[in-house]
């Protein structure tokens, strides 16, 4: 028998993803390699707008959706980051992507586009004043985007080429589930290390396939290369004291809800041993549900 207390059922809740970030970090390029993958986007939409913008969404059903948010509405900012946990909380598949980048990078791009920074309120200009207040607005921007920052997946973009960001933006909305996705990432020591990396190591320690003139040209994918450092007992032995590391860690980290843990392997130049490395444990731990692979540098070669 039907009652006036049965409730109807609730519409499929959407797929959102928050792109967020510095000025410059690459927001333009996320949401429109979002869009490519068929995400319905909004730029720049203020924090204050957000639920009755998902409550609408709702109730259109159910689509995947990507909004940009950032100190273009300085004003509501502050809301953003309660509002995010008021959203995972009430059950939302929200996903929060912060777009970083180091100021010496930032500073660049601003430079290169002459494009004035959304905190500034002068024009560019040039000279010495105009960049201390260039790098003034890139502190303030990081000091109020901090808490926002610690509850989002970071993407490190200062080394990045426009096609590797695009790249692993469409990774990490392609992977579902709840399951803590594990990010294995190479790179070179000499270009610096990624910002957006939850544990870093060292592997410049282990022997050098550079120095043989046949493994030079060559990266950790090659048959030769892994061979070699297959042979090496010091690398067997630092692949496994990482890989017991992680898997001592990964059950509490999934217990804490994150949802993103990046191990950034790093090298002299980011072709050869970290490569090697990045390859065997993300292999190892394939098990262990959602793996991602990076290679920074290896990347940026086949994106130029």
């Amino acid at each position: 028998m039907t009652t006036s207390t049965d409730a109807a059922p609730r519409p499929p809740q959407s797929e959102v993803v928050l792109v967020t970030g510095m000025a410059g970090g690459g927001k333009s390029l996320a949401m429109h390699a979002l869009e490519d993958a068929g995400f319905f986007c909004v730029d720049n939409l203020p924090a204050d707008l957000l639920m009755d913008f998902l409550r609408l969404e709702r109730e259109r059903g159910s689509r995947r959706v990507a909004i940009a948010v950032d100190v273009r509405s300085a004003g509501s900012l502050p809301l953003l980051a309660p509002l995010i946990k008021q959203l995972r909380a009430d059950g939302v598949n929200v996903r929060s992507i912060f777009l970083d980048a180091d100021d010496e990078a930032l500073m660049r791009r601003f430079s290169e586009t002459r494009r004035p920074h959304p905190l500034r309120q002068d024009s560019l200009g040039n000279g010495e004043e105009a960049h201390r207040a260039l790098h003034d607005a890139i502190a303030l921007e990081r000091e109020m985007l901090a808490n926002v920052r610690e509850d989002s997946t970071v993407l490190d973009t200062s080394q990045l080429r426009p096609a590797q960001l695009r790249a692993w933006v469409r990774d990490l909305v392609v992977v579902r589930g709840d399951s803590l996705t594990l990010v294995f990432e190479s790179f070179a020591y000499k270009h610096g290390v990624p910002s957006d990396a939850d544990f870093v190591f060292d592997v410049r320690v282990l022997p050098n396939p550079y120095y043989d003139r046949e493994l030079r040209p060559l990266t950790g994918r090659d048959g030769p290369v892994a061979a070699y450092l297959a042979a090496q007992p010091e690398v067997g032995l630092m692949m496994g004291q990482i890989a017991g590391f992680l898997q001592r860690w990964l059950p509490n980290f999934a217990a804490d809800q994150r949802s993103y843990l990046t191990v950034a392997i790093g090298c002299t130049g980011g072709q050869h041993r970290s490569v090697y490395l990045v390859e065997m444990l993300a292999a190892q731990f394939g098990h262990h549900g959602q793996v991602l692979i990076r290679h920074r540098e290896l990347d940026a070669r086949i994106s130029h």
